[in-house]
């Protein structure tokens, strides 16, 4: 007998049964929904850190700088002569007499000016003492600012010359007829540019600059006074040169230090030269070697 499919009654128990699963199957499946892989939430980006301050080591505790002698200037650095070592030498040994947990390394090896400057200039020195201020040196170095010791530019002549310039309008007029000698890399050469006073470089210091004026290569040696003096003194011409009298310019002595030095290692090396200063340390080393 035909049924209508809406019926149950036409179907057997165990069909029914079946059915109803069926459709409860189907009811649960028409709520799901497929699960998204959980997002997770927004990190919120760290705040910027302030920088790192330079080690406590730069103001207070040890540290270590790298310098370097200056070759040809014993008024500056004498390795022959342990009672009287140099001015920049006693200079540098008196910064770290004051300051035991500071080290400064590489005085006992010495170099050409030229290569000094180029080194300061690079980063590969820390310090170095002591230096002219320059225009041209200040582009390329720092320098502390405390006055260490005064030089005055001075002509060195032969003991038996009468001429001895006794201003700018003397000196330039000699040199016109005879070019003054200069050590070799030096800011006097600046200072004669300026004036327009005629020179040339060819004396790699000044202990070879008097030696060629005694020999009559050269009418006048022009420098600083102390270094003069010394060269004089050392190559044995005290009798055969004499030094005027005549201060033509004043300059200043200084320690300088790289331009790549933290501003805290800088600070606490001009602290500790201005103590020298206070002390009178420096003005009593500058003393002994004019």
């Amino acid at each position: 007998m035909e049924t209508s499919e809406g019926h149950l009654s036409a179907f057997p128990p165990a069909a029914i049964a079946r059915r109803a699963a069926l459709m409860a199957l189907t009811a649960g499946l028409a709520g799901w929904r497929p699960a998204l892989a959980a997002t997770p939430p927004a990190q919120t980006p760290p705040s910027p850190q302030p920088a790192t301050p330079p080690s406590t080591a730069a103001s207070t505790g040890p540290l270590t700088l790298r310098s370097a002698a200056q070759a040809g200037v014993p008024v500056k650095y004498a390795f022959d002569d342990p009672q009287r070592p140099g001015l920049c030498a006693e200079i540098a040994a008196a910064v770290q007499r004051v300051d035991p947990d500071l080290r400064i390394e590489g005085l006992d090896q010495a170099l050409p000016l030229r290569r000094l400057e180029l080194m300061l200039g690079n980063g590969d020195l820390d310090v170095f003492f002591c230096l002219l201020n320059s225009e041209q040196r200040r582009a390329h170095m720092r320098f502390l600012p405390v006055p260490l010791y005064r030089v005055n530019h001075v002509v060195a002549m032969r003991a038996g010359d009468a001429r001895m310039p006794k201003g700018w309008d003397e000196l330039r007029k000699l040199a016109r007829k005879e070019p003054l000698l200069l050590a070799q890399g030096t800011k006097l050469a600046s200072t004669l540019q300026r004036a327009d006073v005629a020179f040339t470089e060819t004396a790699r210091n000044d202990r070879d600059a008097l030696m060629m004026l005694v020999r009559g290569r050269t009418a006048a040696v022009y420098g600083q006074d102390l270094n003069l003096r010394l060269a004089a003194r050392s190559a044995g011409l005290d009798q055969q040169v004499r030094i005027s009298t005549q201060v033509f310019e004043e300059d200043v002595q200084y320690a300088v230090v790289s331009r790549r030095l933290p501003d805290a290692v800088a600070d606490r090396l001009t602290d500790r030269l201005k103590q020298l200063v206070a002390s009178g340390e420096i003005a009593r080393l500058a003393e002994r070697y004019r």
